[in-house]
Protein backbone atom coordinates (compact mmCIF):
# COMPACT_ATOMS: atom_id res chain seq x y z
CA UNK A 1 0.00 0.00 0.00
CA UNK A 2 1.33 3.42 -0.95
CA UNK A 3 2.15 5.69 1.94
CA UNK A 4 -0.01 8.82 2.22
CA UNK A 5 1.85 12.00 1.24
CA UNK A 6 3.50 14.02 3.99
CA UNK A 7 1.08 16.85 4.84
CA UNK A 8 2.15 18.99 7.82
CA UNK A 9 -0.96 20.26 9.71
CA UNK A 10 0.26 23.85 9.42
CA UNK A 11 0.01 23.67 5.62
CA UNK A 12 -3.35 21.92 5.30
CA UNK A 13 -5.93 24.12 3.59
CA UNK A 14 -3.30 26.84 3.09
CA UNK A 15 -1.54 28.76 0.34
CA UNK A 16 2.19 29.08 0.90
CA UNK A 17 5.51 30.12 -0.62
CA UNK A 18 7.22 26.89 -1.60
CA UNK A 19 10.88 27.92 -1.23
CA UNK A 20 10.19 29.36 2.23
CA UNK A 21 8.49 26.17 3.38
CA UNK A 22 11.40 24.06 2.10
CA UNK A 23 13.91 26.40 3.77
CA UNK A 24 12.01 26.05 7.04
CA UNK A 25 12.22 22.24 6.82
CA UNK A 26 8.46 21.64 6.63
CA UNK A 27 8.77 19.93 3.23
CA UNK A 28 11.53 18.64 1.02
CA UNK A 29 11.73 19.59 -2.65
CA UNK A 30 10.50 16.09 -3.53
CA UNK A 31 7.53 16.36 -1.16
CA UNK A 32 6.67 19.80 -2.54
CA UNK A 33 6.37 18.26 -5.99
CA UNK A 34 4.09 15.50 -4.67
CA UNK A 35 0.34 15.05 -5.09
CA UNK A 36 -0.50 16.72 -1.78
CA UNK A 37 0.29 20.18 -3.15
CA UNK A 38 -0.63 22.16 -6.24
CA UNK A 39 1.46 24.87 -7.87
CA UNK A 40 -0.67 28.00 -8.32
CA UNK A 41 1.96 30.50 -9.45
CA UNK A 42 5.71 30.58 -9.73
CA UNK A 43 6.94 29.69 -6.26
CA UNK A 44 3.43 29.66 -4.73
CA UNK A 45 1.64 26.43 -3.81
CA UNK A 46 -1.61 25.36 -2.18
CA UNK A 47 -3.10 22.33 -0.51
CA UNK A 48 -4.27 20.14 -3.42
CA UNK A 49 -7.60 19.61 -1.65
CA UNK A 50 -8.50 23.25 -2.20
CA UNK A 51 -10.59 23.76 -5.37
CA UNK A 52 -8.62 25.73 -7.95
CA UNK A 53 -10.52 28.92 -8.78
CA UNK A 54 -9.53 32.36 -9.98
CA UNK A 55 -10.37 33.57 -6.49
CA UNK A 56 -7.84 31.14 -4.98
CA UNK A 57 -5.18 32.40 -7.39
CA UNK A 58 -6.04 35.99 -6.40
CA UNK A 59 -5.40 34.99 -2.78
CA UNK A 60 -2.03 33.56 -3.82
CA UNK A 61 -1.03 36.76 -5.60
CA UNK A 62 -2.26 39.00 -2.78
CA UNK A 63 -0.42 37.03 -0.12
CA UNK A 64 2.89 36.39 -1.84
CA UNK A 65 3.41 38.50 -4.97
CA UNK A 66 1.53 41.79 -4.63
CA UNK A 67 3.88 44.76 -4.05
CA UNK A 68 3.24 47.14 -1.17
CA UNK A 69 0.49 49.59 -2.08
CA UNK A 70 -0.88 47.43 -4.90
CA UNK A 71 -4.31 45.86 -5.32
CA UNK A 72 -6.11 43.12 -7.21
CA UNK A 73 -7.68 44.99 -10.14
CA UNK A 74 -9.45 44.85 -13.49
CA UNK A 75 -11.39 41.70 -14.38
CA UNK A 76 -10.00 39.94 -11.31
CA UNK A 77 -11.43 42.68 -9.08
CA UNK A 78 -14.75 42.43 -10.91
CA UNK A 79 -14.80 38.69 -10.23
CA UNK A 80 -14.10 39.21 -6.52
CA UNK A 81 -16.88 41.82 -6.45
CA UNK A 82 -19.19 39.13 -7.92
CA UNK A 83 -19.77 41.12 -11.11
CA UNK A 84 -17.68 39.27 -13.70
CA UNK A 85 -16.57 35.71 -14.31
CA UNK A 86 -12.92 34.85 -14.95
CA UNK A 87 -11.59 31.38 -15.78
CA UNK A 88 -9.40 29.79 -13.11
CA UNK A 89 -6.41 29.63 -15.46
CA UNK A 90 -6.60 33.23 -16.65
CA UNK A 91 -3.91 35.63 -15.35
CA UNK A 92 -4.64 37.61 -12.21
CA UNK A 93 -4.80 41.35 -12.88
CA UNK A 94 -3.20 43.73 -10.42
CA UNK A 95 -2.62 47.47 -10.15
CA UNK A 96 0.76 48.45 -8.76
CA UNK A 97 2.71 51.64 -8.07
CA UNK A 98 5.37 52.66 -10.56
CA UNK A 99 8.53 50.51 -10.66
CA UNK A 100 6.99 47.75 -8.54
CA UNK A 101 5.72 45.49 -11.31
CA UNK A 102 6.24 41.72 -10.91
CA UNK A 103 7.03 39.99 -14.20
CA UNK A 104 5.45 36.58 -14.70
CA UNK A 105 3.04 34.97 -17.14
CA UNK A 106 0.47 34.25 -14.43
CA UNK A 107 -0.04 37.92 -13.59
CA UNK A 108 -0.95 41.00 -15.62
CA UNK A 109 0.41 44.04 -13.80
CA UNK A 110 -0.79 47.54 -14.69
CA UNK A 111 1.31 50.43 -13.42
CA UNK A 112 -0.48 53.47 -12.03
CA UNK A 113 -0.74 55.57 -8.90
CA UNK A 114 -2.95 53.76 -6.39
CA UNK A 115 -4.49 55.96 -3.72
CA UNK A 116 -5.73 54.55 -0.42
CA UNK A 117 -9.24 55.64 -1.48
CA UNK A 118 -8.91 53.41 -4.57
CA UNK A 119 -8.64 50.28 -2.44
CA UNK A 120 -10.98 48.21 -0.32
CA UNK A 121 -10.57 44.80 1.28
CA UNK A 122 -12.37 41.65 0.19
CA UNK A 123 -11.67 38.43 2.09
CA UNK A 124 -8.59 40.13 3.49
CA UNK A 125 -7.21 41.04 0.04
CA UNK A 126 -6.56 44.59 -1.16
CA UNK A 127 -8.87 45.08 -4.15
CA UNK A 128 -9.67 48.17 -6.19
CA UNK A 129 -12.98 49.76 -5.22
CA UNK A 130 -15.97 49.31 -7.54
CA UNK A 131 -15.55 52.87 -8.86
CA UNK A 132 -11.81 52.53 -9.50
CA UNK A 133 -12.41 49.11 -11.07
CA UNK A 134 -14.89 50.66 -13.50
CA UNK A 135 -12.34 53.31 -14.50
CA UNK A 136 -9.65 50.68 -15.07
CA UNK A 137 -11.92 48.35 -17.05
CA UNK A 138 -12.80 51.23 -19.37
CA UNK A 139 -9.07 51.77 -19.98
CA UNK A 140 -7.94 48.17 -20.36
CA UNK A 141 -10.75 46.40 -22.23
CA UNK A 142 -12.30 46.89 -25.66
CA UNK A 143 -15.24 49.26 -25.31
CA UNK A 144 -17.85 46.52 -25.83
CA UNK A 145 -16.45 44.30 -23.05
CA UNK A 146 -15.98 47.25 -20.70
CA UNK A 147 -19.63 48.20 -21.18
CA UNK A 148 -20.71 44.62 -20.40
CA UNK A 149 -19.01 44.80 -17.01
CA UNK A 150 -19.99 48.39 -16.21
CA UNK A 151 -23.60 47.48 -17.00
CA UNK A 152 -23.31 44.69 -14.42
CA UNK A 153 -21.76 47.03 -11.85
CA UNK A 154 -24.75 49.34 -12.27
CA UNK A 155 -27.28 46.51 -12.16
CA UNK A 156 -25.64 45.18 -8.98
CA UNK A 157 -25.89 48.68 -7.41
CA UNK A 158 -22.16 48.67 -6.64
CA UNK A 159 -21.91 52.02 -8.42
CA UNK A 160 -24.44 54.52 -9.73
CA UNK A 161 -24.54 56.33 -13.04
CA UNK A 162 -24.12 59.59 -11.12
CA UNK A 163 -20.93 58.31 -9.46
CA UNK A 164 -19.51 57.26 -12.81
CA UNK A 165 -20.39 60.64 -14.30
CA UNK A 166 -18.76 62.45 -11.36
CA UNK A 167 -15.61 60.37 -11.81
CA UNK A 168 -15.51 61.29 -15.49
CA UNK A 169 -15.95 64.97 -14.64
CA UNK A 170 -13.24 64.88 -11.96
CA UNK A 171 -10.75 63.35 -14.42
CA UNK A 172 -11.80 65.34 -17.49
CA UNK A 173 -8.85 66.33 -19.64
CA UNK A 174 -6.53 63.82 -18.01
CA UNK A 175 -5.08 60.63 -19.42
CA UNK A 176 -7.83 58.13 -20.24
CA UNK A 177 -10.69 60.58 -19.76
CA UNK A 178 -11.81 60.50 -23.41
CA UNK A 179 -11.86 56.71 -23.42
CA UNK A 180 -13.84 56.63 -20.17
CA UNK A 181 -16.34 59.17 -21.54
CA UNK A 182 -16.83 57.02 -24.65
CA UNK A 183 -17.50 53.87 -22.60
CA UNK A 184 -19.77 55.75 -20.22
CA UNK A 185 -21.85 57.03 -23.15
CA UNK A 186 -22.64 53.39 -24.01
CA UNK A 187 -23.43 52.16 -20.50
CA UNK A 188 -26.97 51.23 -19.45
CA UNK A 189 -27.43 49.17 -16.32
CA UNK A 190 -30.84 47.76 -17.28
CA UNK A 191 -29.46 44.92 -19.44
CA UNK A 192 -30.35 41.55 -17.92
CA UNK A 193 -27.39 39.63 -19.37
CA UNK A 194 -23.91 40.28 -20.77
CA UNK A 195 -25.08 39.23 -24.23
CA UNK A 196 -27.83 41.84 -24.19
CA UNK A 197 -25.18 44.46 -23.44
CA UNK A 198 -23.00 43.21 -26.30
CA UNK A 199 -25.95 43.24 -28.70
CA UNK A 200 -26.93 46.79 -27.74
CA UNK A 201 -23.38 48.13 -28.04
CA UNK A 202 -22.93 46.44 -31.41
CA UNK A 203 -26.10 48.15 -32.66
CA UNK A 204 -25.04 51.59 -31.42
CA UNK A 205 -21.46 51.33 -32.69
CA UNK A 206 -22.79 50.33 -36.13
CA UNK A 207 -24.35 53.77 -36.45
CA UNK A 208 -27.96 52.70 -35.88
CA UNK A 209 -30.04 54.69 -33.38
CA UNK A 210 -29.73 53.57 -29.78
CA UNK A 211 -32.64 51.27 -28.90
CA UNK A 212 -34.67 51.49 -25.72
CA UNK A 213 -33.72 48.90 -23.09
CA UNK A 214 -36.21 46.58 -21.35
CA UNK A 215 -39.17 48.28 -23.00
CA UNK A 216 -42.65 47.35 -21.75
CA UNK A 217 -45.31 46.69 -24.40
CA UNK A 218 -49.02 47.07 -23.69
CA UNK A 219 -52.15 46.48 -25.73
CA UNK A 220 -55.82 47.14 -25.06
CA UNK A 221 -55.91 44.21 -22.62
CA UNK A 222 -52.91 45.42 -20.64
CA UNK A 223 -49.31 44.28 -20.27
CA UNK A 224 -48.00 42.13 -23.13
CA UNK A 225 -44.24 41.77 -22.64
CA UNK A 226 -40.99 43.45 -21.68
CA UNK A 227 -38.65 43.20 -24.66
CA UNK A 228 -34.85 43.36 -24.43
CA UNK A 229 -34.38 46.18 -26.96
CA UNK A 230 -36.97 48.24 -28.78
CA UNK A 231 -37.66 51.02 -31.23
CA UNK A 232 -41.16 51.81 -29.93
CA UNK A 233 -41.81 54.58 -32.46
CA UNK A 234 -41.86 51.95 -35.25
CA UNK A 235 -42.74 48.91 -33.10
CA UNK A 236 -39.57 46.93 -33.76
CA UNK A 237 -38.29 44.69 -30.95
CA UNK A 238 -34.98 42.84 -30.71
CA UNK A 239 -34.81 39.84 -28.41
CA UNK A 240 -31.71 37.93 -27.31
CA UNK A 241 -32.54 34.23 -26.90
CA UNK A 242 -30.22 32.44 -24.48
CA UNK A 243 -30.04 28.68 -23.99
CA UNK A 244 -32.80 28.74 -21.39
CA UNK A 245 -35.26 29.55 -24.19
CA UNK A 246 -34.78 26.04 -25.60
CA UNK A 247 -36.88 24.16 -23.01
CA UNK A 248 -40.34 22.93 -24.08
CA UNK A 249 -42.16 25.00 -21.45
CA UNK A 250 -40.20 28.14 -22.32
CA UNK A 251 -40.79 27.58 -26.03
CA UNK A 252 -44.54 27.42 -25.40
CA UNK A 253 -44.39 30.64 -23.35
CA UNK A 254 -42.22 32.39 -25.97
CA UNK A 255 -44.55 31.49 -28.83
CA UNK A 256 -47.63 32.75 -26.95
CA UNK A 257 -45.75 35.93 -26.07
CA UNK A 258 -44.60 36.38 -29.68
CA UNK A 259 -48.17 35.97 -30.95
CA UNK A 260 -49.37 38.74 -28.62
CA UNK A 261 -46.52 41.04 -29.68
CA UNK A 262 -47.31 40.48 -33.35
CA UNK A 263 -51.01 41.03 -32.73
CA UNK A 264 -50.07 44.34 -31.10
CA UNK A 265 -48.30 45.32 -34.32
CA UNK A 266 -44.70 44.59 -33.31
CA UNK A 267 -42.03 43.14 -35.60
CA UNK A 268 -39.68 40.98 -33.52
CA UNK A 269 -36.09 40.09 -34.47
CA UNK A 270 -34.57 37.16 -32.55
CA UNK A 271 -30.82 36.93 -31.97
CA UNK A 272 -29.03 33.85 -30.60
CA UNK A 273 -25.52 33.52 -29.18
CA UNK A 274 -24.22 31.83 -32.34
CA UNK A 275 -25.66 34.53 -34.61
CA UNK A 276 -24.28 37.31 -32.43
CA UNK A 277 -20.85 35.65 -32.48
CA UNK A 278 -20.69 34.35 -36.05
CA UNK A 279 -23.01 36.57 -38.09
CA UNK A 280 -23.12 40.05 -36.52
CA UNK A 281 -23.31 41.76 -39.93
CA UNK A 282 -26.36 39.71 -40.86
CA UNK A 283 -28.04 40.66 -37.58
CA UNK A 284 -27.37 44.34 -38.24
CA UNK A 285 -28.75 44.04 -41.78
CA UNK A 286 -31.95 42.52 -40.42
CA UNK A 287 -32.36 45.33 -37.89
CA UNK A 288 -31.60 47.96 -40.52
CA UNK A 289 -34.11 46.37 -42.91
CA UNK A 290 -36.79 46.16 -40.26
CA UNK A 291 -36.39 49.84 -39.34
CA UNK A 292 -36.47 50.87 -43.00
CA UNK A 293 -39.60 48.78 -43.63
CA UNK A 294 -41.45 50.29 -40.70
CA UNK A 295 -40.49 53.85 -41.59
CA UNK A 296 -41.92 53.73 -45.11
Amino acid sequence: MARPPHRPPTLRGKIFHGPSVVAAGLLTQTQLRGKAWRRLLRGVYADAELPVTHELRCHAVAAHLLPEGGAIAGRSAAALLRVGLVGFAEPVEILVPTCARPRMSDVIAHVSAVEASDRCRIQGMPVTTPLRTCWDLAQWLPAEEAVVLLDRFLRSSLVTKAELASLGTARRGGYGSARFAHVLSLVDGRAESPQESRLRVMIVLSGLPAPQVQWEVYDAAGFVARVDLAYPEVRVAIEYDGLWHASADQLHHDRRRLNRLQAAGWLVIHVTASRLRDSPDAVLREITGALALRRR
